[in-house]
């Protein structure tokens, strides 16, 4: 039998790649409602399932029921509450991320998921990225020694291209910038890479390009981590053009990394110097094939779709997007936030 799902936030910046993704499990899964939300937009919305029936609140699709899950693509003004209905009902759970402004939005919901013990899991789907895996491996096998530092980069096209008016740049409906809505997938990642939490944050975020926003447009962090790691993150919507940049470098005391995460042509680039065992250096190229699955995030929305399918099914499921994931990577929102606001180094400790 199908998992039924429902989705809600038909014209969401990432609806339609989501809905594609869905495609590719049509043996698995079936889409049969919709909640449009987004002032009852649909644009987006695929003729096939035009005829889908169609709910203007959360409320009323509960009330119909006839659905075993819900992708929820709402602001983070909506999604908290969304949540909270859905987990009430017994529906599993897939949430765009970061699914709230912060954490204290996100309380009441994540305490609904926890005492419903639906199947929760969010939409960091870097951490289903094979290199960022691979990285992750590496720090696990101890290839790089002690881990000294993380520089990551993100920084893509500016807010004029992305029009100022968008919902993301307003504080009611999005309650955070750049670092909220892109530097979140960095954010989440980096416990996930690293297998250790931040313990302090020191950050500036502002309006550094030329078209003034009522929201941060990007910025930069100090991230220390347990083992004396020091991680920095900068990133905005800064580049004058539809682009972007993303990369990670991680160096330790046996290795180095440069991780280009988006370049064209490929899944991802690293490339790996290491020590000289019998004076021969150790450097390496190495290419993650490109990924040419449609949708949203190619394979890795796929692979997060089925554990999502997995654990609401109540079958074994990996669980690296999970509900505490989230509300970590919320923590290191506000973090941020608080910090580049009171121009203090913030102990999260």
């Amino acid at each position: 039998m199908k998992f039924r799902i429902a989705f809600l936030g038909i014209d969401h910046p990432h609806g339609a790649g989501w809905r594609q993704s869905m495609d590719l499990l049509r043996d698995e899964i079936e889409l049969v409602a919709i909640v449009p939300r987004f002032g009852g937009s649909l644009a987006s919305l695929e003729e096939r399932s035009a005829e889908l029936p169609r709910f203007e609140t959360v409320a009323e699709l509960v009330a119909w029921g006839h659905f075993d899950g819900a992708v929820v693509c709402l602001t983070n003004a909506e999604s908290p509450s969304a949540i909270i209905q859905l987990a009430e009902a017994g529906k599993a759970i897939l949430a765009e991320k970061p699914a709230a402004a912060g954490l204290d939005d996100f309380a009441a919901a994540a305490s609904a998921v926890e005492r419903t013990g639906v199947a929760f899991r969010s939409g960091y789907l870097w951490r289903y990225d094979a290199a960022a895996e691979r990285l992750r491996d590496m720090v696990r096998d101890g290839r790089f020694g002690r881990l000294i530092s993380i520089e990551m980069i993100w920084v893509t096209s500016n807010v004029r291209r992305r029009d100022p008016q968008h919902y993301l740049f307003d504080p009611a409906l999005s309650g955070g910038g750049f670092f909220n809505w892109l530097g979140c997938h960095w954010l989440n990642l980096l416990p996930y890479v690293t297998g250790m939490r931040v313990t302090a944050v020191t950050a500036r975020l502002g309006n550094f390009g030329e078209t003034p926003t009522s929201l941060d447009d990007g910025g930069a962090a100090i991230l220390e981590l347990g083992d004396r790691t020091l991680a920095t993150f900068t990133g905005g919507y800064w580049l004058p053009r539809w682009t972007g940049e993303s990369r990670w470098t991680l160096r330790g005391a046996e290795r180095w990394v440069h991780w280009d995460a988006q370049r064209p042509g490929t899944g991802g680039v690293l490339e790996i110097h290491g020590p000289q065992p019998h004076f021969q250096p150790m450097d390496e190229v190495f290419t993650i094939p490109a990924d040419a699955t449609p949708g949203y995030g190619g394979q890795r929305t796929v692979r997060l779709l089925r554990d999502w399918l997995a654990a609401a099914r109540g079958e074994p499921a990996d669980s690296r997007c999970d509900l505490m994931s989230t509300c970590e990577t919320l923590r290191l929102l506000d973090a941020i936030q608080t910090a580049s606001t009171t121009g203090r180094r913030l102990n999260l400790s």
